[in-house]
């Protein structure tokens, strides 16, 4: 016998299906609770399938974000195994078990069971605990950048409304010293008032590694701005409270991005990939630890055309009848964190610090004829070949002379 279980994960609560054997089901569909209690009936239910077939079952289950994860933990908590279905996969199956249009938590269970008997499927490895946290970390990383970066923009229309003329004060208009001086004077008025004494000495306070000069530089150029500035005073006080609040949220990001880099660094740095890839020229420690942490394992993978398969960057096909398809795109369908990375490192490589052997493959793939995108796909499929090698022979990278 080979039996396995079927679930189908909902966020809460999953519904199982039971198999003996290819074409003996086990009864009816069952409902599981990711809470202990409902675990804990999962487990007896598991021991009793071990006991009439003679055998530990198998269990299959979609990859539904962090919604299976107290049942996979579990799994593994009691020494089962278990196989984590790519949803595209698990959608095709479904679709193609029956014409009828039915669509219901039991069905797909069911259909899960007979995916099992279909495909060949290699059990679920479990990762390790440093890559996992690097890559909550890097994850955690792009979200509060993705949040930064709209509350720039937020940030900056408001600015055109109350003092346009505060840009070019300082080199970087969001830098801690920028921020907090315009939190203190947030308009032309305010700024006139304090005086160049007050400013530069408030200056001074906030960036106590730069000279006093440097500080009464800074208050000379502001109360120029003010000068300059449209506006006296805000057109509206609401406008002044959102410059406060965007002010604050712009620091508050920039002290847990901060954070986050350090952590993410410390963790890096005990990993031996982490200086394998940053070997490759134009790869930094973001670009290094985003890649380690997507790819993981690098033994999950016997060959690299599964790397590049994971990572989506594999060309489609499409052959029907007589008709074979002259543009295949890529397929997209790996993990889009690891694409986008790669492309980055792909355009840091091709410039002039970066890999001379990378310039020289992409002016290769031009000097053929083909246009800049498809260069660059090329490209990211070379690099993850490179990354394949050296993983595997850890090994650093050694650029043409």
């Amino acid at each position: 016998m080979n039996p396995v279980v079927g679930l189908d994960i909902a966020k809460g609560e999953s519904q199982g299906q039971a198999f003996f054997d290819k074409g003996r089901p086990f009864g009816t569909s069952f409902t599981v609770l990711h809470t202990r209690e409902g675990l804990e009936a999962f487990h007896s239910f598991l021991k009793l399938i071990e006991e009439q077939t003679d055998q530990q079952p198998m269990i299959i289950l979609e990859s539904t974000g962090h919604y299976h994860l107290p049942v996979t933990r579990f799994l593994e908590d009691n020494n089962y195994l278990f196989v984590v279905v790519n949803p595209m996969l698990s959608y095709q199956a479904k679709k193609a078990s029956s014409l009828r249009k039915v669509k219901t938590d039991a069905v797909d269970a069911y259909a899960l069971c007979e995916l099992f008997y279909k495909e060949d499927f290699e059990q679920h490895k479990t990762r390790g605990v440093q890559l996992l946290n690097l890559r909550n970390l890097t994850r955690q990383h792009d979200a509060i950048t993705g949040l930064y970066i709209q509350i720039k923009l937020q940030f900056q229309a408001i600015l055109d409304q109350v003092f346009p003329e505060f840009r070019g004060v300082f080199g970087d208009l969001h830098s801690a010293v920028s921020l907090r001086t315009l939190l203190a004077f947030p308009t032309s008025d305010a700024v006139l008032k304090a005086g160049k004494t007050n400013i530069a000495e408030k200056i001074a306070r906030l960036c106590i590694r730069r000279s006093e000069s440097w500080a009464m530089t800074k208050a000379e150029a502001l109360l120029a701005a003010a000068e300059r500035n449209p506006f006296r005073k805000a057109p509206f006080h609401s406008h002044l409270i959102s410059l406060e609040m965007y002010v604050s949220m712009l620091l508050h990001y920039r002290e847990h991005l901060t954070a986050l880099e350090k952590q993410m660094n410390a963790l890096a740095n005990e990993l031996e990939e982490f200086q394998i890839i940053q070997s490759i020229p134009g790869i930094g420690e973001k670009i290094a630890a985003t890649i380690i942490s997507e790819i993981g394992e690098i033994d999950r993978f016997n060959h690299p055309k599964k790397l590049v398969a994971f990572a989506g960057v594999d060309p489609s096909v499409h052959i029907s009848g007589k008709f074979t398809a002259t543009i295949n795109r890529i397929t997209k369908r790996g993990s889009s964190r690891l694409r986008h990375t790669l492309f980055l490192a792909v355009l840091c490589s091709l410039r002039r610090s970066g890999s001379k052997k990378m310039k020289a493959f992409y002016e290769r793939k031009i000097a053929e004829g083909k246009p800049h995108k498809v260069a660059m796909i090329a490209c990211v499929n070379k690099l993850l070949h490179w990354i394949f090698a050296l993983l595997n022979r850890k090994e650093t990278f050694v650029d043409l002379a």
